[in-house]
């Protein structure tokens, strides 16, 4: 868990994009990580939400994630 943890925050710290969706990440953690399941991404995703290190962009319509304090966020 703590390996796609790592990659997930490797992956926005990377990014051009300050928001961007589950899908993106799955793809970038997988690519380092090749068994890396859904599920496993989804939950570390989610430990670092509750760990403020990521946040949740809502449109609506769908849910987006982003490196805290990078871009937009709901505290501007």
């Amino acid at each position: 868990m703590e390996d796609i943890r790592k990659a997930i925050l490797d992956f926005a710290e990377g990014s051009k994009k300050t928001k961007f969706y589950f899908k993106d990440m799955e793809r970038a953690v997988q690519k380092v990580i090749p068994g890396a399941k859904a599920r496993d991404i989804k939950k570390a995703a989610t430990a670092l939400v509750n760990e403020e290190k990521l946040v949740f962009f809502s449109t609506g319509s769908t849910t987006m994630y982003g490196l805290k304090g990078r871009g937009q966020t709901e505290d501007h």
